[in-house]
C-alpha cells in the first residue's frame, strides 16, 4: 500500500512506473516557463515543447523523446540561450527517459537541468527543490538509497523554508523518503514522517476527506508490519468508514478497505474477523465490478488462504479453482 510520489507529470507515458512519477515535475516547469515574458519565448521551442507534453500524455513516449530532443537542440542553438527553457526541456526529457526505464541517459539530463536552475535562480528555491527531487527519484528506482536520501533531504529542506512547512510538495518529498526508509526496513525514521505527512493531508482537505485514506493506510500498515495491531486497527477502521461515506458501502475502495482490516486480523490469528470481512468484499466487487473482475479473482485468492490456514483445503480449492478460471479469462 505504501507507494512513492516521486516527481513526474501524471499521465506521462505509460504504466506504474510513470503513475508513481508524479505531480511536481512538469507543472513546475512550464510554470518555470511561463514566467519569461512571451516575447522572449522561442515560438519553435514552445511548439516542440508542447508537443512533446502532449505525446508523453498520450502514452507514446518514444515519440515524445524524439520531440523533446528538438525542442533541446532549439533551446541550445538560441542566441542568447533561455535558462528556464533549457532546464525545463531538460528535465522533462530526463522523465521520460526515467519512465522507460533508461536511468544511464536520465542522470546526466537531471544534474544538468539541476546546475542551471541552481546557477540561475541559486540553491534554495523550490525549482532546485524539483530538481532535487527528480534526481534523488532516479536514484531511488535503482536502489541507490545513499545517494537518494541527502538529495531528498536537501529537497524537503528547501521546501519547508520557501513553501512553509504544510505545504503539499513538502508532504510529497517526506512521502518519498517514508517510501525509501521502508525499503531499508527503517521504520523508527518512516514513522514521524508519516505522521507528518497524514497531518499535513488533514490540514489541508479536513480529517474526513477521501483522499486522507491512503495516508491512515500507510501508517497502520507500517504498524502491522512492526506488529504493533492495537495502533492499526483503529486506522484502518477510519479509513474504512471515510471511504463508505464518501463512496458508497458497496464501493470497491469500501472492498479493499474490508481485505486491509481483514489482514490484519488475520495476522493475529482473528480467522473468523477476518473471514466475514473478507466474505463482504467478495460481495461488493463481484456486485460492482462483475463476478469475473480481476479484483474478484484476488479476493477469492484471499479468502482461500484462509480457508488453506484454518484447514479447510476443500472450500479453498473450489475457490482457487475459480479464481484460477477468472485469470484466465482475457480482460
Amino acid at each position: 500500500m505504501i507507494r512513492h510520489a516521486h516527481t513526474a507529470a501524471e499521465g506521462l507515458c505509460k504504466g506504474d512506473r510513470m503513475k508513481r512519477l508524479v505531480r511536481a515535475s512538469l507543472p513546475l516547469l512550464l510554470a518555470l516557463a511561463a514566467g519569461v515574458p512571451a516575447f522572449a519565448q522561442d515560438a519553435d521551442w514552445k511548439k516542440l515543447s508542447d508537443e512533446a507534453a502532449s505525446l508523453s500524455r498520450q502514452g507514446q513516449c518514444d515519440r515524445a523523446i524524439e520531440v523533446a530532443n528538438k525542442a533541446l537542440e532549439v533551446a541550445e542553438k538560441a542566441k542568447e540561450p533561455n535558462q528556464a527553457n533549457l532546464a525545463t526541456t531538460l528535465n522533462l526529457l530526463a522523465d521520460l527517459h526515467h519512465a522507460q526505464g533508461h536511468y544511464a541517459e536520465a542522470e546526466p539530463l537531471y544534474k544538468r537541468s539541476l546546475a542551471i536552475r541552481e546557477k540561475a535562480l541559486g540553491p534554495d528555491q523550490p525549482e532546485v527543490a524539483a530538481s532535487l527531487n527528480s534526481l534523488a527519484a532516479l536514484y531511488d528506482s535503482q536502489g541507490r538509497y545513499d545517494q537518494a536520501e541527502p538529495l531528498y533531504n536537501r529537497a524537503l529542506a528547501i521546501r519547508e523554508k520557501a513553501l512553509g512547512p504544510d505545504h503539499p510538495d513538502v508532504a510529497t518529498t517526506a512521502s518519498n523518503l517514508v517510501a525509501l526508509y521502508l525499503a531499508q526496513g527503517r521504520y523508527a525514521d518512516a514513522e514521524p514522517l508519516l505522521k507528518r505527512v497524514l497531518a499535513i493531508a488533514e490540514k489541508t482537505v479536513g480529517p474526513d476527506h477521501p483522499s486522507i485514506t491512503g495516508h491512515l493506510t500507510n501508517l497502520a500498515m507500517l504498524y502491522g508490519r512492526q506488529h504493533q495491531y492495537a495502533q492499526a486497527e483503529p486506522l484502518l477502521k477510519r479509513s474504512l468508514a471515510i471511504v463508505g461515506k464518501a463512496r458508497g458501502e458497496d464501493h470497491p475502495e469500501v472492498a479493499q478497505g474490508l481485505i486491509n482490516l481483514a489482514g490484519l486480523y488475520s495476522k493475529q490469528g482473528q480467522y473468523d474477523r477476518a473471514e466475514q470481512l473478507l466474505k463482504r468484499a467478495l460481495a461488493i466487487d463481484e456486485k460492482t465490478l462483475g463476478p469475473n473482475h480481476p479484483h474478484v479473482a484476488t479476493v477469492l485468492g484471499n479468502l482461500a488462504a484462509l480457508y488453506k490456514t484454518t484447514n479447510r483445503a476443500n472450500e479453498a480449492d473450489t475457490l482457487e479453482k475459480r479464481a484460477a478460471a477468472i485469470r484466465a479469462i482475457k480482460q
